[in-house]
């Protein structure tokens, strides 16, 4: 199996106790996605529950479910979020960075 089909494969194998998974720890996850939004992608988007992006073409987070499903990130976010444009640097996450900031994009759909 390819390195990045790896880490797909264990973030999707730990998808049911994600879901799953007690309010505590859910808690957990969410605080840790943020702390990962604010630090690689509030330069250029918002992130939060409100205000409007630094780079106007850049989504505010809590819009990005309103475009696809974001548990769908699981693979770019473990392989490498690519973009069309030049000015998006590359970003990849460990499995676990991944479904706690998959975990923040949930919380913001609330």
């Amino acid at each position: 199996m390819r390195p990045a089909a790896t880490l797909l494969a264990r973030a999707f194998a730990v998808l049911p106790a994600f879901l799953a998974m007690p309010a505590a720890a859910w808690d957990r996850q969410v605080k840790q996605g943020e702390t990962l939004a604010q630090t690689n992608c509030a330069r250029c988007h918002a992130v939060g529950r409100s205000g409007e992006s630094p780079l106007r073409a850049a989504p505010p987070f809590r819009e990005l479910h309103t475009r696809y499903p974001v548990e769908d990130l699981g693979e770019a976010l473990a392989e490498g979020i690519r973009t069309g444009h030049p000015s998006m640097p590359e970003f990849r996450f460990d499995p676990d960075q991944a479904e706690a900031l998959i975990a923040y994009l949930k919380s913001l759909e609330r």
